[in-house]
């Protein structure tokens, strides 16, 4: 699944670099400046946990864990949630969207919790070239 995790970064990227534009140009005099800075959290967030899942995939290839691939999960239904849920509410103007938002930052969170989780369970000696360990 780490390549799998490594496409939708990729991916996520994609789509935050549109909604970036879409937002700085086409929402510019749509929304009030609130709303537009409620869409470019957004924006932030799915840039910043879409580099997370790069993370992911690229430490999947020394740490192999059950706790790293949750972790990849949870900023993809991190990213949904809180980012998406934003989305939903500058675009579409509903209000109870924006009940995921905190869901999906408790998404976020615990994906970091998970790496951090992951890496202290596979302390390596950092001068030592990266291994493959089995943990689970």
């Amino acid at each position: 699944m780490r390549s799998g995790f490594l496409l939708l970064a990729a991916l996520s990227g994609f789509i935050a670099v549109g909604l970036g534009a879409f937002g700085a140009h086409g929402l510019k005099h749509e929304v009030s400046a609130p709303m537009l800075a409620t869409f470019n959290t957004g924006v932030e967030y799915q840039f910043y946990h879409t580099f997370a899942l790069m993370i992911v995939a690229i430490i999947g290839h020394w740490f192999k864990s059950r706790l790293l691939d949750w972790a990849g999960y949870l900023f993809m239904l991190g990213i949904a949630l809180f980012s998406g849920s934003l989305y939903l509410y500058v675009l579409l103007g509903t209000k109870w969207v924006v009940l995921m938002t905190p869901l999906g930052g408790v998404c976020l969170l615990l994906g970091w919790l998970l790496i951090a989780t992951t890496v202290w369970r596979n302390r390596v000696n950092e001068f030592s070239p990266p291994h493959k360990t089995g943990v689970q």
